[in-house]
């Protein structure tokens, strides 16, 4: 285990390392893994040389936006799927697992006309609005599974007591999947976050760009600049890092108790 993880932190220590070297020292022969000296004005140049404030708060406010549909609407669907019972809901059900077999690439070109003729082109409605009607086939799947094992008997007294099924979903059965809704959130935040294609099919203002297509852009402006663009690089990645670690227990336990493995 600890020669795998050596394995998989390479490309991240290379980073973090060269980000602190200069120019000319990243390439070196023989390679030199420790910066002599530590350059630490590297982050500044690189947080200056794009927008990377007007990039940081466009890149957030999609992020909010697509997890707040998220979490509003997937519990929901898949609160349907599994506690309630009604006519077609299995065959349904079928439908929405099948849509996650189709190749994304075959369903760009259809989806983009679809967002012309609306007239949402250049703004973040493609990017959000998708969210709010169940966001992905995947997260409704992870979540209906993860509802499908808690007891009925929970549902069954609420609504003895007069609860309603938005009561008994929001009121026991979310308060009961929240290692299954913290996951849903991780993973929602992460796609969101390093997304490119979608931001590079859908938007042409330069100010709404997002972190990932800035990123993009800085390597083409600064592309012999390797030090400064690891150095962006390595602030882009710190958030996604912080989030799994903090909810690194509850994602674990929401994938091994939804039957993921």
């Amino acid at each position: 285990l600890f020669i795998g993880s050596l394995v998989y932190l390479m490309p991240f220590l290379w980073m973090v390392r060269s980000s602190l070297m200069g120019a000319g020292q990243i390439f070196k022969m023989p390679l030199e893994w420790i910066p002599k000296p530590f350059k630490w004005d590297n982050y500044g140049q690189a947080l200056t040389a794009m927008p990377f404030a007007r990039y940081f708060l466009n890149t957030v406010l999609i992020v909010v936006l697509v997890e707040a549909g998220t979490l509003l609407t997937a519990p929901m669907a898949a609160f349907a799927f599994s506690r309630l019972r009604w006519r077609g809901r299995d065959t349904l059900f079928f439908i929405l697992l099948t849509s996650l077999m189709i190749p994304y690439a075959v369903t760009l070109i259809p989806i983009f006309i679809l967002w012309t003729k609306l007239g949402a082109i250049n703004t973040y409605l493609p990017l959000t609005v998708p969210a709010w009607f169940g966001g992905s086939a995947y997260y409704i799947f992870l979540l209906r599974q993860f509802f499908a094992g808690l007891p009925i008997e929970y549902d069954e007294a609420a609504y003895l007591d007069g609860a309603t099924p938005w009561q008994v979903l929001w009121k026991i059965v979310i308060p009961l999947s929240k290692p299954a809704m913290i996951t849903v959130a991780v993973f929602t935040f992460l796609g969101v976050w390093g997304d490119l294609m979608g931001p590079i099919i859908y938007l042409n203002d330069a100010s709404k760009y997002t972190l990932a297509v800035g990123l993009t852009i800085f390597r083409g402006a600064y592309s012999t600049k390797w030090n400064l663009l690891m150095a962006a690089s390595t602030v882009i990645m710190v958030p996604p890092i912080v989030l799994y670690f903090l909810g690194q227990r509850y994602f674990e336990q929401g994938i091994t108790m939804s039957g993921i493995k």
